[in-house]
């Protein structure tokens, strides 16, 4: 749209040359085949369509199902929080911690089953009991505050990414229904004109959707722009990320090398000698990364300046809506990474899993003397009980990764995609065309009589009305109250007849 004139909004020029950010969705590989310049006379329907759309063919690259199906799919996460399962929650391995407890298992019950038969067979290793009450208490307090202090961190992410889906609810809603649209328009304009502003909005929307999926990727320490679900959001953007990207192809592709088996296998055991470094990437950069949410920001910043300034904004309640929101996505940026880079001191992490160890190392030795060859799996079966609490603070305690257990941020930026989609779905319409409606049933369920005929009533009956409301109301919530206690007397009426025949 180059001969629109000047863009109105930092993010809205580069709209119809990015060939793509007036919608939601073009997935990385389906941007190859698509024109690189919208025509404004015919648009292609895939050009401008949400890439969650239902009619698309386009896979939603925010969800997991596109994924391969594959044993990684499984151990993997986030965990979908809309799956439902129909087995008993206790037998379950999806979420599970029991994978990463294999070998810490299978090791503990080795050493059992050594200490009990060098015991039973060549000499009594057997110790007072009393040790076992001592350390109990100490590591039981120590799990205690090793969960708390995970869960906190787990759940304070929580908080912030719902900040950010209520911050992205109100900064759509004030771009699409709140701004207005330019004033002294020549009459010949006004169609390219409101074009044009639609275009501004949606793709200030989009930078909404960007920030989400951005944050996701800073959280998970994937600075560049190469992934499927945030390429086409910021390719019309001048971010160090991009830039980085683009000149460093090799280091931004290095998060699509997939690990050989023994080291996958090696992970999803939980073995840390498999684990890579997430942070590979990052310290392996030949061009400064950038802050690309902050970047994302700052052009945000600048388009609610514009409309500020020109007047399309006129509303002062609404330019301070629009700055405290873009201010709490600043908070969430920060809290995130509060909560990403300050875990647990390490003194207490690996004191805490010292202890432990300490402790189900030296069950053996406290219950060969009672139990006999029953210690091993009572060994075996309380190491799986501290060792599982011990493995869930851990993995819970950075929430923004790739464990099962950790927060489906996929989930989080598709809401926000999702939501951006319903808001502008539909043109803002004058009031009286929802309000003046038969369909507009003012005083249900006392009346489904709509607009039209109330309005060809006397203010006095309406009143009256809606008095005679208010006493009904409160006469069908007493009654069904009454229809409740008598069907209680009832059924209570019923059960002592039945026991007294029973009795007889």
């Amino acid at each position: 749209m180059s001969d629109d004139g000047p863009a109105a909004g930092a993010p809205a020029a580069p709209v119809a040359e990015a060939g793509g950010a007036a919608g939601h969705g073009q997935g990385g590989p389906h941007n190859e085949a698509r024109p690189k310049r919208i025509s404004t006379h015919s648009p292609v329907i895939e050009d401008i369509a949400s890439l969650t759309s239902p009619r698309l063919f386009t896979p939603n690259p925010f969800s997991r199902k596109n994924t391969s199906l594959d044993i990684d799919d499984y151990f993997t996460g986030p965990r979908d929080i809309q799956k439902h399962s129909k087995w008993p929650i206790f037998l379950q391995m999806h979420g599970s911690i029991l994978p990463k407890m294999i070998l810490p298992l299978l090791a503990i019950g080795a050493w059992t089953s050594l200490i009990t038969a060098i015991s039973m067979k060549v000499y009594m290793l057997g110790i007072n009991s009393i040790l076992l009450t001592v350390l109990g208490f100490v590591v039981g307090l120590s799990l205690s505050f090793r969960s708390s202090t995970a869960y906190e961190r787990y759940n304070e992410g929580r908080k912030y990414w719902a900040q950010l889906i209520l911050a992205c609810q109100n900064l759509g809603r004030i771009y699409w229904v709140h701004a207005s649209g330019r004033k002294d328009v020549p009459e010949e304009k006004k169609d390219q004109v409101k074009r044009r502003e639609v275009l501004e909005k949606l793709t200030a929307m989009n930078l909404l959707v960007a920030f989400a999926v951005a944050l996701k990727h800073k959280l998970r320490f994937e600075p560049y722009t190469c992934y499927e679900d945030i390429s086409s959001l910021i390719s019309h953007l001048d971010t160090f990320a991009k830039v980085a990207t683009e000149e460093d192809p090799d280091n931004a592709q290095r998060t699509f090398k997939r690990p050989s088996f023994f080291k996958s296998v090696g992970e999803y055991l939980g073995v840390s000698f498999a684990e890579s470094n997430p942070r590979k990437s990052l310290k392996k950069a030949a061009l400064p990364l950038g802050n690309l949410p902050l970047e994302i920001l700052s052009y945000l910043a600048a388009f609610t300046d514009e409309l500020a300034l020109s007047g399309r904004l006129p509303v002062t309640m609404h330019q301070t809506m629009a700055y405290n929101n873009i201010i709490s996505l600043n908070d969430v940026l920060t809290g995130t990474e509060r909560v990403l880079t300050t875990p647990l001191p390490i003194a207490y992490s690996i004191a805490i899993a010292q202890i432990t160890w300490v402790y189900i190392l030296l069950l053996p030795f406290q219950l060969v003397r009672v139990l006999e060859w029953i210690t091993i799996p009572a060994t075996v079966a309380a190491a799986y009980i501290i060792l599982g609490i011990l493995f869930i603070g851990r993995e819970i305690e950075n929430p923004f990764g790739q464990d099962v257990n950790d927060l489906p941020l996929e989930a989080y930026a598709a809401q926000v995609a999702a939501e951006m989609d319903v808001i502008a779905s539909r043109p803002v319409r004058p009031s009286y065309e929802w309000i003046e409606s038969k369909d507009n049933h003012v005083l249900w369920p006392l009346s489904n009589s709509g607009w039209p005929v109330w309005m060809n009533r006397p203010e006095e009956k309406i009143h009256e009305a809606v008095n005679h409301k208010v006493l009904a109301t409160f006469h069908s919530k007493r009654a069904k109250e009454e229809a409740i206690a008598q069907g209680k007397v009832h059924s209570e009426k019923n059960g002592h007849k039945k026991v007294s025949v029973e009795a007889v």
